[in-house]
């Protein structure tokens, strides 16, 4: 992969070809400990590219929690030889992450200092790994005994050890981020970047330059030189959620990376090879969208190598309990409060609840729950107020029937499932005074399938869309 952005006289152009190859983040830095250059898998991991970096003291772009009270540089004045320590960095997405460092001298022909050599290692993996050794029912952070499940969780050591791309399919919050990370963290591409591209959070404008990068002056406001996401990947995995909302020009360009490892940023005709690893997802029938000519057909074969498929929660029998204490657990801890149990009433209601947002919205419903909880006993007061409605509290037989089977069309309109999520959406807006944000949070739904839902149901005002 080569980038060639100029370097001071101690690290000439060519050195960057090479740097770019490591998959383990690397930063050269001068005596001052100012960032010189960043390799693309520290770009990867800070979020920050190499011409925002240069210039800037290392802190400034790490911002790792001992770089101030404990850096060894400062203490030591001037490194004579490696030294190495653990510690979290602070993304630019505000994401904290388990890293080791490494800090070496770098010395002239004369033995005199001239800059430094640092190393970033991910350790995410390797936690997430041992915290998978030490549970009985799932794999990684996702957490299941039914047979749906299982079948899943057997298959996933085999899937991951293979660079295919793969397919997940399932409704929305059933899991299939956590199942992407889960596996990239069992792969041999482990210590290589994860890189997530939402597929539908963006313009079609905007996603083919965060997808395939661009050059200076490919575009107005293309000021410099930007690597996309593929070339951030390099060595790793890069997981295309959504991707039945890539436009149809992006999947021709989607469908010639996959066949032929080469990306071509905007703006260049000098492609450059990327060794990735592709996982897509989404919540539509690409089928039934093949069909209707909005996605291609051989775009949907490339993809389809490896195939998973996640069950709605509803139909995962035994995991909402398991579930239930798991998360009970886990907030309670994290909360720092003494509350061990769910009173009957509680039980019975989210025992028999349909979940049309998953795990996702479980998850949200037990932490709401947490924090609101004054006792040992979680009680219906505590419940977010949808729950409470006697009319939504429990699906009815025909509520069930009505359901859509993955992939298909949704039911006629009536006391369906979408009657409930429209229903659902009014309350939660309701109860948080309009604010989109902390309504999707308290449905377990993220922003834009909130807001993509709000469209559906008619409940978008001509503001909104404005």
């Amino acid at each position: 992969m080569q980038r060639h952005y100029p370097l001071d006289a101690h690290f000439p152009a060519s050195l960057s070809a090479v740097l770019d190859s490591v998959p383990v983040g690397l930063a050269l830095l001068d005596r001052e400990r100012r960032l010189v250059y960043v390799n693309l898998a520290m770009e990867s991991l800070t979020g920050y590219s190499v011409q925002e970096s240069r210039g800037l003291f290392c802190a400034n772009i790490l911002r790792c929690n001992r770089s101030a009270r404990d850096c060894p540089v400062a203490k030591a004045g001037q490194l004579t030889e490696p030294v190495s320590f653990d510690g979290t960095i602070l993304s630019r997405a505000r994401q904290k992450i388990a890293v080791q460092i490494t800090l070496s001298p770098i010395l002239d022909e004369h033995g005199r200092l001239t800059g430094y050599l640092e190393t970033i290692e991910d350790l995410r993996y390797l936690t997430k790994a041992a915290a998978k050794r030490g549970d009985a029912f799932g794999f990684a952070q996702m957490i299941g005994r039914s047979l749906e499940m299982e079948r899943i969780f057997n298959s996933l050591p085999f899937i991951a050890q293979t660079d295919a791309s793969l397919l997940l399919t399932g409704e929305t919050g059933t899991g299939k981020d956590i199942l992407a990370e889960a596996i990239h963290e069992a792969s041999n591409r482990a210590k290589g970047p994860f890189v997530k591209v939402n597929c539908g959070a963006l313009p079609e404008t905007l996603l083919e330059s965060e997808l395939f990068g661009h050059r200076k002056g490919a575009f107005t406001g293309a000021v410099e030189h930007k690597p996309g996401r593929f070339q951030l990947a390099h060595n790793g995995t890069l997981f295309l959620t959504e991707i039945g909302d890539l436009p149809l020009s992006l999947q021709v360009k989607l469908l010639t990376i996959l066949d032929d490892r080469v990306v071509y940023p905007l703006g260049s005709t000098k492609g450059t090879l990327v060794n990735v690893r592709v996982i897509a997802a989404t919540h539509y029938n690409l089928e039934q969208m093949v069909q209707a000519g909005r996605f291609r057909k051989d775009l949907l074969f490339r993809l389809n190598v490896l195939r998973l498929h996640l069950p709605p929660l509803r139909e995962r029998n035994g995991d909402i309990r398991l579930l239930m204490d798991h998360f009970l657990q886990s907030f309670a801890t994290k909360l720092e409060k003494n509350i061990g149990s769910y009173s009957e009433e509680v039980l019975a209601m989210l025992l028999g609840y349909g979940y049309p947002g998953n795990v996702r919205e479980l998850r949200n419903i037990v932490e709401y729950s947490c924090t609101l909880c004054q006792g040992s006993e979680i009680k219906p007061r505590d419940l977010p107020a949808y729950l409470t409605s006697a009319e939504l509290a429990a699906p009815t037989d025909q509520t069930r029937q009505t359901v859509a089977q993955p992939g298909q069309a949704p039911a006629a309109p009536g006391f369906s499932w979408q009657h409930l999520e429209r229903e659902r959406i009014i309350a939660a807006l309701q109860k948080t005074g309009g604010r989109r944000a902390e309504a999707a949070k308290v449905m377990g739904l993220g922003r834009s399938t909130l807001w993509r839902k709000m469209r559906k149901y008619g409940l978008a005002t001509a503001e909104d869309e404005a």
